[in-house]
């Protein structure tokens, strides 16, 4: 085919406007000439800012009923936090400047929302200024299932005890084909939508993601890219995507994968995945999330020339990816995340959740104003 992009597939681009066709054209051409076109894009809707966020993971539980078969991190016997322990490691994230938790845990057969509730509750009470980014679309629907309330009423209590945002996981592939093989009880793809829909409606903002390269097709893929577009188009409110590959170590669906000779997705396919991402989503959402722990941190720098404009956060004490065969580490330092950053010939700069500056941190430790970028 002709390596040339189309005119008229550019000009859908710039408009917002790209169809799910052109996403499969796209993915045809020389990867080079789709990674420059997506940088492109990148450089228009961002500059040569790319961002970061000084946070900590929290998983409150390994505990779950999910039946997920891609899941390397759920036990029937994992311990539950006590509010203690989970308020130590938030002071812990506190003292370490992080701006955001990010909590999550596997879903616990007879814990209604009074359990969340409590846990935003206490942090807010001891850390007010502490943004909580917390609960995915699966577990604010469990809990509220279990507290027989709907999902909306859920969400303006959560909301209204202090919960700020909402990571858009659980999303894996919004394609009800693949759920039902590789997570059966989970959201359907209408559920999860409507979830979504409810959070931005009750004034709290989500994330998106995407954990592909399992047993989706690329249609499925590019179909899952335009319904986050279609979110976005009518609510605003998601501010990131994420697109997550997949770790098959651990798991079922890894392990059938692994003995048809299929490992991890390759990584021209990942470097793809972000610049089709990035041209889908133009013109909607601004933030493209390359995930250092599931590329290694030599392949997010590069992941940065296509397409994506943010390294994610400094996690402090990640385990989900790593039980699931990331071996990238548990967590990086705001230092090593700049030098990475400054080494892809881009400009760092922290943020906060929503994407904000944060510059207040530097009056508040004087210790961080030193490796800023200013």
């Amino acid at each position: 085919m002709n390596n040339r992009i189309p005119e008229d597939l550019i000009e859908r681009a710039y408009q917002g406007k790209s169809t799910k066709e052109d996403g499969l054209l796209l993915l045809e051409l020389p990867p080079l000439e789709l990674f420059r076109f997506a940088d492109e894009l990148r450089s228009l809707a961002t500059g040569n800012i790319v961002t970061y966020v000084v946070n900590r993971n929290i998983n409150f539980t390994s505990r779950c009923v999910g039946t997920c078969r891609f899941c390397a991190f759920r036990t029937n016997t994992g311990r539950v936090l006590s509010l203690e322990e989970i308020l130590g490691k938030v002071r812990e994230a506190e003292q370490a400047n992080a701006t955001e938790v990010c909590i999550q845990g596997g879903l616990l057969p007879e814990v209604g929302l009074d359990f969340y509730l409590g846990i935003v509750e206490a942090i807010k009470a001891e850390f007010p200024e502490m943004h909580i980014h917390s609960f995915s679309p699966m577990e604010v629907y469990h809990a509220a299932r279990n507290s027989g309330i709907t999902v909306k009423e859920a969400l303006f209590r959560l909301k209204k005890s202090g919960l700020d945002t909402m990571p858009g996981t659980a999303a894996e592939i919004l394609s009800d084909r693949v759920r039902e093989i590789i997570c059966p009880s989970k959201l359907k793809t209408a559920e999860w939508i409507e979830v979504v829909r409810q959070a931005h409606a009750a004034g709290i903002p989500t994330t998106a993601t995407m954990m592909y390269g399992h047993i989706e097709t690329l249609e499925e893929r590019i179909d899952h890219m335009l319904i986050i577009r279609e979110i976005q188009k009518e609510t605003g409110g998601i501010t990131e995507f994420v697109p997550l590959p997949f770790m098959p170590y651990n798991n079922p669906v890894g392990e059938k994968m692994i003995k048809e000779g299929r490992y991890a997705t390759p990584g021209l396919e990942d470097l793809k995945t972000y610049a089709i991402s990035r041209i889908l989503l133009y013109g909607h959402v601004d933030n493209i999330q390359a995930s250092w722990v599931k590329l290694g941190k030599k392949f997010a720098q590069f992941a940065l020339h296509c397409g994506a404009n943010d390294l994610g956060g400094t996690l402090m004490e990640e385990s989900i990816s790593r039980s699931a065969g990331a071996s990238n580490g548990e967590q990086i330092s705001v230092e090593e995340l700049e030098w990475m950053i400054y080494g892809a010939g881009r400009v760092p700069k922290e943020r906060n959740t929503l994407y904000g500056r944060v510059n207040e941190l530097v009056s508040r430790n004087p210790k961080r104003s030193g490796c800023r970028a200013k």
